[in-house]
């Protein structure tokens, strides 16, 4: 019998977002890449050129779709815009938030913030885990023997890898492993998830930062 293929599906979170006035900017338009996360988006497009990527997919966001470009291109591929992997849901757009501790500081949000299981400030855990989940399984079969980019946003990225590692869905923020233009990829074995690998071929470019507000 012939063995299982063996598939990767990389999930890359976007490049560095230029906001200088510190804005959560979820899924809000017109929040375009850096100069610094265009060279991002280059140094992942460079990282995977000798990869066999047969297909390349792209949150509908602005910064998404710009970080998908440069590998889609070294591969000649178009890109495929799934809404399932767009950035989490969030009440707090458009407001300034420096730190998670800037949320506390309105008594009026607490509300939105008592529970970790099910916030009230947007999208349930479960329900982006579904999501992320679905859109996974379409790239691997799509791309069975092959591999796939994903470019997606932080909080779906690592909402995934918890479910798919067992761990809690509520988490810190700040605990996240799942920094700017980074790679958590997905090695399939036939349908079977194998391993879960994560690397950061920008790390060059972060100085000191882990990543900006909206993710």
């Amino acid at each position: 019998m012939a063995s299982p293929l063996t598939t990767v599906v990389h999930l890359l979170r976007h490049g560095e977002v230029h906001n200088p006035s510190g804005v959560l900017y979820g899924r809000l338009p017109g929040y375009r890449l850096s100069e610094t996360g265009g060279r991002m988006a280059e140094l992942v497009a460079d990282h995977l050129a000798a990869h066999d990527v047969t297909r390349v997919v792209s949150s509908p966001l602005e910064r998404a779709v710009a970080t998908a470009q440069p590998i889609a291109d070294r591969h000649g591929l178009g890109i495929h815009v799934d809404p399932r992997v767009v950035e989490a849901g969030n009440s707090f757009e458009g407001q300034r938030v420096s730190s998670p501790k800037d949320l506390l500081r309105e008594p009026g949000r607490w509300a939105m913030l008592a529970n970790p299981f099910r916030p009230g400030w947007g999208e349930a855990y479960d329900r982006i885990a579904a999501r992320m989940q679905a859109a996974v399984e379409d790239a691997r079969v799509e791309a069975a023997g092959h591999e796939a980019v994903i470019v997606s946003h932080q909080l779906p990225i690592w909402t995934l890898r918890c479910h798919l590692e067992g761990r809690r869905l509520w988490h810190d923020p700040r605990k996240r492993e799942c920094r700017l233009a980074s790679l958590t990829s997905l090695y399939y074995v036939g349908d079977d998830l194998d391993q879960i690998v994560y690397s950061e071929p920008a790390e060059s470019l972060y100085g000191g930062s882990s990543g900006g507000v909206g993710a």
